[in-house]
């Protein structure tokens, strides 16, 4: 048994220095979002809320990405004693809840006083919820619940500026639908008209620099198509989730 185990670990050995040292580039990759988590406060708090836009694009193509440079490269293969999947979640929680909230809620775009901090603090404690879930990315590659993107609310909060209360509300009901249990289309994985969902979101990502190069006075075809890809991204879920709700419910036996 023992002389197993060494020639076990022999073969773990024979992966090439540059297997694991790739792992670790992709787990930095990663981990930058946190850098840009503090560089949006930075931004935040000198009052520059354009820039802080421009960062959290930025950590928006590091998410897009990262997962699939880390399958690619088989991180979990070369290191399997580090989480990157924790990495991830840790990261995403600064950069798509904790600064965006901190962006809205400096640049006084929440109401003032006890009632703004109130508003502040319902997507902080949903999310804190939702990141720890187990089954938050489903086996078929879904959302479960609303997946936090309270960095694309701030995006449209700065830009088309609904004023105190409306944002007050769009908050209010995102913190709500992170406990609903609609399945929100993953776009780099979800397989159900996977090509579409990708083209359109990378479109979306386009655009989105598109209308911070214009601020304060955007096209508005642009921001036309924006609301567009809203309207496409949460009535496909909702479509896909109505689908796979019949289909359950008709591969259960009759009584």
């Amino acid at each position: 048994m023992e002389d197993l185990r060494i020639e076990d670990a022999e073969i773990e050995n024979t992966d090439p220095p540059w297997f694991r040292l790739r792992a670790v580039a992709v787990h930095l990759y990663t981990a930058s979002g946190a850098v840009l988590a503090l560089l949006i406060l930075v931004a935040a708090f000198q009052g520059d809320a354009v820039r802080a836009l421009w960062l959290m694009l930025a950590s928006l193509l590091i998410d897009s990405t990262d997962g699939l440079l880390a399958r690619r490269f088989r991180v979990n293969e070369a290191l399997p004693f580090f989480d990157g999947a924790l990495l991830d979640n840790i990261v995403d929680y600064m950069t798509y809840v904790f600064a965006p909230i901190v962006l809205l809620w400096s640049g006084g775009y929440l109401p003032a006083g006890t009632s703004g901090v109130v508003f502040a603090a319902l997507p902080l404690l949903a999310s804190s919820y939702q990141f720890c879930r187990v089954d938050a990315k489903t086996d078929d590659h879904f959302f479960l619940g609303f997946p936090s993107y309270f960095n694309v609310v701030a995006f449209y909060a700065i830009v088309f500026e609904p004023g105190e209360g409306t944002l007050a509300a769009v908050l209010v009901v995102c913190s709500l639908l992170v406990f609903v249990p609609i399945r929100y289309v993953y776009p780099t994985r979800t397989l159900a008209f996977r090509k579409l969902s990708l083209t359109l979101t990378t479109l979306w990502l386009v655009n989105y620099a598109a209308i911070l190069l214009q601020m304060p006075k955007s096209d508005p075809f642009l921001l036309g198509f924006s609301i567009l890809y809203l309207f496409y991204y949460f009535g496909f879920s909702l479509y896909l989730t109505g689908k796979m709700a019949e289909t359950k419910r008709a591969e259960q036996p009759q009584a």
